[in-house]
């Protein structure tokens, strides 16, 4: 079965870093293409970063260039999200993404966590 586990969200204060960790199943991790979502309250699920597999370049939306950085670790199953200058406005639940083609809308992922809260603060 396989699966994506999110951790390390939090309340911090605008101008903070944060880093959410995603936990994937080996046959993801080593496979496929994976980024992050986020989606705040009465908004729609958006696209934050993505990582391809094997170049493992990384793409970020116009508002997270920047300040966030996307990574993966296939020894350890791991892609990690390292958010730095966080602002009110990135205030969301992150989800944390898999897709068997390409991560760019909603619709194209395959495999989602569960979520986890980032809240920012001023």
């Amino acid at each position: 079965q396989e699966h994506l586990v999110e951790s390390g969200g939090g309340l911090v204060q605008a101008g903070d870093s944060l880093r959410l960790t995603c936990t994937a199943s080996a046959r993801i991790i080593s496979g496929y293409p994976m980024g992050w979502f986020r989606q705040a309250p009465g908004k729609e699920r958006e696209f934050v970063a993505r990582i391809r597999w094997g170049q493992n370049t990384a793409e970020y939306a116009d508002s997270v260039k920047g300040r966030f950085i996307i990574s993966r670790a296939s020894a350890e199953n791991t892609v990690t999200l390292q958010m730095n200058s966080l602002k009110p406005e990135d205030t969301a639940v992150y989800y944390c993404a898999a897709a068997k083609f390409e991560i760019g809308s909603p619709s194209q992922i395959d495999w989602w966590g569960q979520g986890t809260q980032v809240t920012v603060s001023l």
